[in-house]
């Protein structure tokens, strides 16, 4: 047998192993990017103060935290869609052993990063909505107290997708880097 060969054989078990993870990963963040599609969709056509009966303008749509709040919907769902098309592109990929190599992981790692993207977005459309619903109202130490339990939110959420996307960095290119022969 060649090297080749005998590697194949002997990690058949890890391959699978491999595969299942991957699939097991992009189903659960497909899951995830699509239910942010459906809310930030619904989001974008049930805009914070309504529209004016007579001409269907948004109520706020001359205030800044509105503007933040229709760009923050937009990039929240077009990373959404992105990304969940990434992860299909993972669960449909052939899974052969060379594409652990680069396609499985970079397509990951990008899938990741624009599932985050669309989750930080998601809170800010959120924040700003809700600051705009209640900005005159004299409430605003609801408004601080409710942004702060969003923010909470993705600080605990994202050090730990940080940490994935990381190890995914690493095992795909600095084992490359580090094993380069000086000649």
């Amino acid at each position: 047998m060649k090297p080749k060969e005998l590697f194949t054989k002997k990690h058949e078990e890890l391959l699978k192993d491999a595969e299942k993870w991957a699939k097991e990963t992009a189903t659960s963040f497909t899951i995830v990017g699509t239910l942010i599609i459906t809310i930030v969709f619904a989001a974008a056509f049930t805009l914070p103060g309504g529209n004016d009966q007579n001409t269907g303008i948004p109520m706020f749509l001359h205030k800044r935290m509105f503007t933040t709040y229709m760009v923050a919907d937009a990039i929240s769902l077009f990373s959404s869609s992105t990304a969940v098309m990434t992860f299909i592109g993972i669960l449909t990929s052939r899974y052969a052993e060379r594409d652990f190599l680069k396609s499985l992981p970079l397509k990951l790692m990008f899938g990741l990063f624009t599932l985050i993207c669309s989750i930080l977005a998601m809170m800010v459309a959120f924040c700003s909505a809700f600051s705009l619903m209640l900005e005159d109202s004299g409430h605003s130490k609801m408004v601080k107290f409710v942004i702060s339990i969003a923010s909470l939110s993705v600080v605990i959420f994202l050090p730990m997708q940080l940490r994935l996307l990381l190890e995914i960095f690493n095992s795909t290119f600095r084992s490359e880097v580090l094993n380069i022969k000086k000649v």
